[in-house]
């Protein structure tokens, strides 16, 4: 059974995950007469738990935590956390709008083009919660901020269905001037980073899984909207 948004929310912020990864560190450390692929799995195993930590702490807002567990060079900043959709510790900050988190996830190599499973960028976060600054710093950093979810909805769309007209008024005019940032790049060669390539093989994994009838509806609808939204935008996301 689905559980509202607020609910899971709620459960998120309020029970900490159990984890002891100082203790695992210090295990590897001393060794303890493991083999050396025993030492690599555990230190695997250890990657991952500090992942979960860097996601917790992100979503707590606690940038104390979190400029301590990216100092010590074992985490991902781009980790997808499949418990929760394919969240990066980006898209938690973005919900969250610490803006002091966005700018230090950035500066360790966050990338903003990435997506959860339904192809939600933090900008459509951002725009959901009305954190009009950290649309604000994606726009700066020449994110796709006008990149479509699968269902066809823009971060301006999720602000418009969310009722956040600052979002939406400060979208209208950064949309246009995305598009011809990217139009520039591409005439001068210059490299973008808009693509996540784990959202384009599962994004042709779900379009597959559609009935004919829908795949059908969906390459009509690509020129327009994109494909028909089943449900309310605020269950698709999670």
């Amino acid at each position: 059974v689905s559980l509202p948004c607020f609910v899971l929310r709620h459960q998120l912020f309020s029970t900490p995950f159990p984890l002891n990864h100082q203790d695992n560190c210090q295990h590897i450390e001393n060794g303890h007469g493991m083999s050396l692929p025993q030492v690599s799995s555990v230190m695997e195993l250890a990657k991952m738990s500090d992942m979960t930590k860097l996601h917790q702490a992100v979503a707590a807002g606690d940038y104390n935590s979190v400029r301590k567990i990216l100092k010590k060079g074992l985490c991902d900043p781009n980790y997808k956390d499949v418990d929760w959709n394919d969240r990066t510790p980006l898209h938690w900050a973005a919900i969250r709008g610490q803006m002091e988190v966005v700018h230090l996830l950035i500066e360790y190599g966050a990338r903003p083009c990435l997506v959860t499973d339904v192809g939600w960028t933090p900008a459509h976060f951002a725009a959901e919660s009305g954190h009009l600054n950290v649309l604000r710093t994606l726009h700066a950093l020449h994110a796709a901020i006008d990149a479509p979810d699968f269902f066809g909805d823009t971060p301006k769309r999720i602000a418009q269905i969310y009722g956040q007209k600052a979002c939406v008024a400060f979208l209208e005019k950064a949309e246009p001037e995305c598009r011809d940032h990217r139009r520039a790049a591409l005439q001068r060669g210059l490299p973008l980073d808009e693509r996540d390539r784990d959202w384009d093989a599962k994004k042709r994994e779900l379009e597959l899984s559609l009935p004919s009838q829908n795949r059908n509806t969906n390459k009509r609808n690509k020129k327009s909207q994109g494909p028909p939204r089943p449900g309310n935008p605020k269950d698709r996301r999670l």
